[in-house]
């Protein structure tokens, strides 16, 4: 049920990736114009900033209160987008879509939260993420079969068809957060949240390693139809091509919810990060060998196991940012989805801009946002053992 909460953010974005080429037309967009991937990006700008509200208001009214008004402005921002009669009013009503879709993410995690801690929070999150990853898998193959039989805007009605089941499935959730656990709900108390979390290393720290890979997914997510339709020219086998890396989305989240509790997220971190910088090194490789436009055998599998490594590192890092936080789990998932998302956003939006004929800026962006997370991962790891062992220092007379 809560990885159904959580595909509705991924349903919003992977759906319509085949109809880029449609909403070009539709909007006289050139044919080879980056501009539909504001599509994604302006939905993530909505998905951060409206967080910072919900995590308060789920913290003092409770989870499904929340979860059924996200859901509500869900629905109205995808009626929005399939009546929209320009390509502006478009990007205003993705915006509103994905501050309702912020409502289903924070009450997800923070529901998560509720349950499980550490290395278990760990796990749980990886198996849901695992049936999550599904969506990615599927989605932009049912997008494009039924873009091949009605007007590309269906896309939009499905997912208010999709919502309204998951709103019903979901009436079985029990409330989980306590009545103990009820926050106050005011400015200077979501200020004060806010600030703790802020003045937390491990949250803040593992936070803002989370912004450069939330920024390459959305680079990914923002320009894959461009790169795969345009540059490797194999626009009728992107839904294959786009599936075929979200597999190895899913292997990943199953392996790492296997190993997370034998290994613990430290070493699983640090592993994958190392393993995710080498990667990005091939990536550059590849490119510039290529001219810009490489085999597309060689730089798909690549950026595949990239990403895929990634399903280890945001479900760890995100469960040891809030591991030091729990009795404020809702605020805390807010701000750092928040800050996450809408940095990841900038970034995304930086490095999706910049693709047109060649894969070369987009490989160099994504290796740089490998390199920043984890340089954060490091200073974090440093000050912990740092404190470490001046705790464990005895004290001298």
């Amino acid at each position: 049920m809560i990885s159904a909460v959580m595909a509705l953010m991924a349903m919003a974005i992977d759906l319509m990736l085949p109809a880029f080429d449609d909403i070009r037309v539709a909007f006289d967009l050139p044919e080879d114009s980056n501009e539909t991937g504001k599509i994604i990006t302006v939905f993530f700008f909505g998905l951060a900033v409206s967080q910072l509200a919900y995590g308060p208001l789920a913290d003092r009214y409770g989870r499904k209160p929340v979860l059924y008004a996200g859901m509500s402005i869900y629905v109205l921002g995808a009626i929005g987008s399939a009546l929209a009669p320009t390509f502006a009013w478009l990007l205003v009503s993705r915006f509103v879509w994905g501050v309702g879709a912020a409502g289903a993410r924070v009450v997800a995690t923070a529901v998560i939260r509720d349950n499980f801690e550490g290395n278990a929070m760990a796990k749980a999150m990886s198996q849901i993420m695992a049936v999550f990853v599904l969506v990615p898998v599927f989605a932009p193959g049912l997008g494009a079969g039924l873009i091949a039989f009605l007007p590309w805007r269906a896309l939009f009605w499905f997912c208010v068809v999709w919502t309204v089941g998951v709103g019903l499935w979901s009436l079985r959730l029990r409330e989980t957060l306590l009545p103990e656990h009820r926050q106050p709900i005011s400015l200077s108390a979501a200020a004060r949240g806010y600030a703790r979390v802020a003045r937390t290393p491990v949250t803040a720290g593992y936070t803002v390693a989370t912004i450069f890979l939330q920024g390459v997914m959305t680079a990914y997510l923002a320009s894959s139809e461009l790169i795969i339709g345009n540059i490797f020219d194999r626009e009728a086998e992107f839904p294959i091509i786009f599936g075929a890396v979200a597999v190895l989305f899913g292997v990943a989240a199953v392996v790492n919810g296997r190993i997370v509790e034998r290994l613990g997220i430290d070493a699983v971190v640090r592993g994958c990060l190392a393993a995710s910088l080498a990667l990005s090194a091939a990536l550059i490789a590849i490119a510039v060998a290529g001219a810009g436009q490489p085999s597309i055998w060689l730089f798909m599998p690549i950026l595949g196991l990239l990403l895929s490594s990634f399903m280890f590192l945001m479900p760890n890092l995100n469960s040891a940012a809030l591991a030091p936080v729990g009795e404020i789990a809702g605020t805390a998932s807010a701000v750092t989805g928040a800050v996450r998302l809408a940095g990841g956003a900038v970034l995304g939006t930086i490095v999706s801009g910049l693709v047109e004929d060649s894969v070369t800026p987009f490989s160099i962006g994504i290796a740089l946002m490998c390199l920043g997370a984890a340089g954060c991962v490091f200073v974090v790891r440093r000050g912990t053992l740092a404190r470490m062992v001046l705790d464990a220092e005895p004290v001298r007379a």
